[in-house]
């Protein structure tokens, strides 16, 4: 059993490449978003002393975090055990908010030590977490609204045909204003799927309490398999009163970059919990609120750069899901060497040591597809120097 706690970080170099972005299958529109006619991806690189790599997609727009908070930290603590090392760049990046971009830019840079660690360990990042399998049951995602029926059809057709059994789709059009094209889009998608496929719907927010029952009362709980964010993340008073009028399971945590808030979620009423690997606090704080969702026998899902955290997801029970948001991530697959493998609704990682995803930079610096590119060393970080709040 390997336990990143006893592992070592000598850092000697961390590089981070910004690659060309990528168009979307459907230029994607949310409630409060878009449309998105492209998609990028960005990826910081770590270096050990012996040579040993390990990668992750990090926010490039957020550098100064990085080179104030975490990096002098990742450059200056030789021969220290992960489980020291960990909490000094988790304190790093108390003044900036452990609530914001801060927290997921640490949990970035905590994957790509992951990765690291497996790597020069030889074995697949899944295994290296303890995990027994090396599949994940994924949901697909979709349905901008701004889709056409023609392009909602298209969509959930590709799903079926790969042996998808849920559809995640937006509604909230027009920031809220739309409940009927809502309505109107949810029950076509409905009569297309019959019993081959189940419907939830994210709303991104965007509601009110009293929107939420007018779109409920129109399309039937019972057709639904779960509700996404309906209301307000921040507004935990309204949830609770939400969740207690309605059966449907409501779902939330995407929006979140800490563990610690999961509980009170819990406590809401909150039935369906979505943390996002790479927008959390690090790996371990995920594995809370898997723990939590296992013990609560609640519903459990991740998100965002999906073919990267598949791994994670490996270790919750089976009825636990990955989220592809196909419109927007396929395109990025070009810039893969190796990843998940699709097929029966499931992903499959390949057996490589360390993530189930690696860049072909090779065909990256060929194509001209690396459109910004910065490298630090030891020597161009000053050791940590905390700045006091007042």
């Amino acid at each position: 059993m390997y336990n990143i706690d006893n592992e070592i970080f000598n850092i000697k170099r961390i590089r981070i490449r910004v690659l060309e972005q990528v168009a979307a299958v459907t230029p994607f529109q949310d409630a409060t978003m878009g449309p998105f006619p492209n998609f990028g991806i960005s990826i910081i690189t770590i270096e050990d002393k012996d040579g040993n790599v390990g990668e992750a997609p990090v926010y490039n727009s957020y550098m100064n975090i990085l080179e104030t908070c975490l990096f002098p930290i990742l450059f200056h603590s030789h021969s220290v055990p992960y489980k020291e090392f960990y909490p000094k760049l988790y304190w790093s990046i108390r003044n900036e908010g452990f609530k914001g971009a801060a927290g997921a830019i640490l949990g970035q840079v905590d994957m790509a030590l992951y990765d690291l660690a497996a790597r020069r360990r030889s074995v697949p990042l899944y295994k290296y977490i303890g995990a027994t399998r090396n599949d994940v049951k994924m949901y697909g995602s979709g349905g901008g609204t701004n889709y056409t029926l023609h392009q909602l059809e298209n969509e959930v057709n590709l799903f079926m045909d790969a042996g998808v059994d849920c559809y995640k789709m937006k509604v909230g059009k027009d920031f809220g204003t739309n409940i009927s094209e809502d309505i109107a889009r949810v029950k076509f998608v409905n009569q297309l799927v019959g019993n081959r496929m189940k419907i939830a719907t994210d709303v991104n927010q965007v509601w009110t309490c009293n929107e939420v029952f007018k779109f409920l009362d129109a399309i039937g709980e019972e057709s639904l398999c779960w509700l996404e964010e309906p209301i307000h993340s921040a507004a935990y008073d309204q949830i609770e009163e939400l969740c207690k009028r309605t059966s449907v399971m409501i779902a939330y945590g995407e929006s979140e970059r800490t563990s610690k808030i999961f509980p009170t979620l819990v406590n809401s009423g909150v039935r369906h919990l979505q943390p996002v690997p790479t927008q959390l606090g690090g790996m371990k704080e995920w594995m809370e609120i898997r723990d939590l969702c296992e013990n609560q026998n609640l519903q459990f899902s991740s998100g965002g750069y999906s073919l990267y955290s598949a791994f994670l997801m490996t270790s919750a029970n089976d009825n636990s899901m990955i989220e592809y948001l196909h419109s927007l991530m396929y395109g990025l697959e070009r810039y893969f060497l190796i990843k998940p493998l699709w097929g029966n609704g499931r992903f499959y990682l390949s057996e490589i040591e360390g993530l189930p995803v690696r860049i072909d930079w090779e065909y990256c610096y060929k194509e001209n597809k690396i459109v910004l590119e910065r490298l630090w060393e030891k020597q161009d970080v000053p050791k940590y120097n905390p700045v006091v709040s007042m």
